[in-house]
């Protein structure tokens, strides 16, 4: 479905990615692990149209991304879930799931993708009329994946969503990512979290310093000695 290929992205004659190839198949729920300031948010960031790449490749369903205006992304079947959210504090949970189904192809659908987040996501409907901002971490993280769902995209790119939640809203949050992968949405997944991202992923790659230098199945991944290297002394690995 999403074929990277030798993908650079430099900003200004800084590089911050360096040749990265990964391939997402129809249905995949594929992760990307890596220490803070590997590249992770650039690389997810540069697959959802907001970075321009300065060489390399992007294709969904062979058809070229890196041409494509980074407003045409989300009629490509990509929705991004960005790193810290990015609600519209003083607009209702209501209010901002809907900005997510404004595409063409999502409108018509609106309400019936409205229940299927908020049966995703129980708490949310309790919420719909409230200030997103009032919100907790976890339920604005809800509220930011659902926002996305409502796009009905064929690829979903999450960006830390675990970041600044209590390790329990973390496993309710993976337990929903996995959720929407089996629904038939395909995931690509930035996380420093590597356990548990790696619990969920079917193939996983390895980040570092702009680079690809791992992958492989999720279980292969989690043994591997770069991976050990790379998280030396964070203890995200055991």
């Amino acid at each position: 479905m999403l074929d990277v290929h030798a993908l650079r992205v430099h900003y200004g004659a800084a590089p911050a990615l360096s040749d990265v190839s990964l391939a997402i198949a129809d249905g995949e729920l594929v992760c990307v692990v890596g220490p803070n300031g590997a590249g992770k948010t650039t690389l997810i960031n540069t697959i959802a149209g907001l970075h321009e790449a300065t060489s390399g490749t992007m294709t969904m369903d062979g058809r070229d991304l890196t041409t494509l205006p980074p407003h045409r992304f989300c009629g490509a079947g990509i929705a991004l879930v960005p790193e810290g959210r990015r609600l519209f504090a003083r607009m209702t949970v209501r209010e901002n799931l809907e900005i997510g189904s404004h595409r063409r192809g999502a409108r018509s659908a609106r309400q019936a993708s409205l229940d299927a987040v908020c049966a995703l996501f129980p708490a949310v409907r309790d919420k719909l009329e409230t200030p997103a901002g009032s919100l907790s971490g976890g339920q604005q993280q809800m509220v930011a994946i659902g926002r996305a769902l409502m796009a009905k995209p064929r690829l979903l790119l999450l960006d830390e969503p675990s970041l600044g939640l209590s390790p329990l809203m973390v496993q309710a949050m993976f337990g929903a990512i996995r959720d929407v992968n089996d629904a038939g949405t395909a995931v690509l997944l930035v996380e420093q979290n590597v356990t548990t991202a790696l619990a969920i992923a079917d193939r996983a790659y390895l980040l570092e310093e702009g680079r690809i230098v791992a992958n492989g199945s999720a279980n292969d991944l989690l043994s591997h000695p770069d991976l050990r290297r790379a998280y030396l002394g964070v203890g995200a690995v055991r």
